[in-house]
């Protein structure tokens, strides 16, 4: 059942974290699309912002970015321009800028490039696989889902094994600063104003930017130039280089999202096969399904949430006007459930084709650069749960992380039958 906060208008706040520690308010999300899908949020803690609830509205405000800027922050809360400037990342620039550092890093991460590690990822499955379901009963969101993606990271990035864990530990710190169970400087609980020019507010950041420095000092004293830190590291076509801030920033971000978002698709999956039942059977079933399945299941799990905007100018849209310097954010999680446009949305159908979901912001210039490696991962780890399972189940309750930016599972007790 969705937990949410009501407010004196009848929604959940999505202002609040509470409001997503028991999954997305999607009952709220259904309420804007057909009565108010362009909403204002004016709360005393001063979140004010516009939410964009349809997915056709989304869709088409993403590939605007001169009237819907990202060059002032991706997330709803407020930041002084100094601390825009301290914290961003290519996410929170627009076109040109964005694209100049973007493609430094598109052969890395494209599809024909991600394609060369689907032996890797097979292997790693293999051996996470085996160790968890030897267990018979477990909490998959830790066994499996957070085991997979940074250590598939790490060797597309060149991080050394030894250091994953301790990443893996700070990345869950940056992204999930809302959830006391990740970190003890609970952004909204507690005052981190000190920390205020770190990435994602956090002294995690300041932690993770002293081990990228030393790993790229290592690197250069032992002449070794590949890996993407080193391509980002390179001169642009007009000769600028990336700053020693844009760095820090940029490898903040790269262990975050590199490792979170795959990671609750995972767990998203597994919920729903124990849920639905006949999926494990169409899994087993194999063929035309895994051209699709991916897709689905990051769908389902909607990783982030929303994306903010800023507006650069007035709007006219559904007889309301968004003013110059109002936050427009992106409800991707509701985008994502419109029955409008997705039939049965709140089924998981391995075979929905065409499924233009926006899990990865896709269909702008910010889509996801990680998103190969995202669907390699996920349908080779889904391959190989299926050959090895005959049955899974609930063994209790799964719980959400207190984040109305990133929805994921972070506890998940399956039970399991070996096949």
């Amino acid at each position: 059942m969705t937990i949410w906060t009501p407010t004196d208008d009848g929604y959940a706040d999505l202002s609040s974290h509470d409001a997503f520690a028991g999954g997305a308010p999607h009952n709220t999300f259904a309420r804007l699309r057909c009565d108010d899908p362009l909403h204002w949020t004016d709360y005393p803690a001063g979140q004010n912002f516009w939410s964009v609830t349809r997915y056709d509205d989304i869709t088409k405000m993403n590939k605007n970015t001169e009237v819907f800027s990202s060059a002032r922050g991706i997330r709803m809360e407020d930041q002084t321009y100094e601390e825009y400037l301290a914290r961003r990342t290519f996410q929170e620039t627009d076109p040109p800028e964005h694209s100049q550092v973007r493609m430094k890093l598109l052969k890395a991460f494209s599809k024909t490039t991600m394609a060369q590690y689907e032996a890797d990822i097979r292997d790693l499955c293999a051996e996470i696989l085996d160790a968890a379901l030897a267990k018979g009963t477990f909490d998959a969101t830790k066994e499996i889902a957070r085991q997979l993606p940074m250590r598939m990271l790490g060797r597309v990035v060149g991080l050394p094994d030894a250091d994953l864990p301790w990443l893996v530990e700070k990345g869950d710190a940056l992204i999930a600063n809302t959830d006391p169970d990740f970190t003890s400087h609970v952004l909204d609980k507690m005052d981190t104003d000190e920390f205020r020019m770190m990435p994602f507010n956090s002294p995690a950041g300041a932690e993770l930017y002293v081990y990228a420095k030393e790993l790229m000092e290592a690197k250069e004293k032992a002449g070794d130039t590949s890996g993407v830190l080193n391509m980002i590291l390179q001169p642009a076509r007009d000769g600028s280089v990336i700053t020693e801030t844009e760095f820090r920033n940029f490898f903040c971000l790269l262990v975050a999202a590199g490792n979170d978002t795959t990671r609750y698709s995972i767990a998203a999956g597994i919920q729903a096969m124990c849920h639905q039942p006949e999926l494990l059977a169409q899994m087993q079933a194999g063929g035309d399904v895994w051209e699709t399945a991916a897709d689905e299941i990051i769908r389902w799990a909607t990783p982030a949430l929303y994306f903010r905007r800023t507006a650069t100018q007035d709007v006219e849209m559904h007889g309301k006007t968004i003013r110059e310097g109002d936050k427009v954010l992106y409800w991707f999680a509701s985008a994502n459930r419109d029955d409008s446009y997705f039939d049965d949305p709140f089924r998981v159908n391995l075979m929905r084709n065409p499924n233009r979901h926006l899990s990865f912001g896709q269909f702008g210039p910010h889509v996801c650069l990680g998103m190969w490696l995202a669907r390699l991962e996920v349908t080779v780890l889904f391959q190989e749960l299926a050959k090895r399972i005959k049955s899974i189940e609930p063994a209790g309750a799964h719980k959400f992380l207190r984040s109305n930016f990133v929805g994921g599972i972070k506890e998940l007790p399956v039970r399991v039958e070996a096949a």
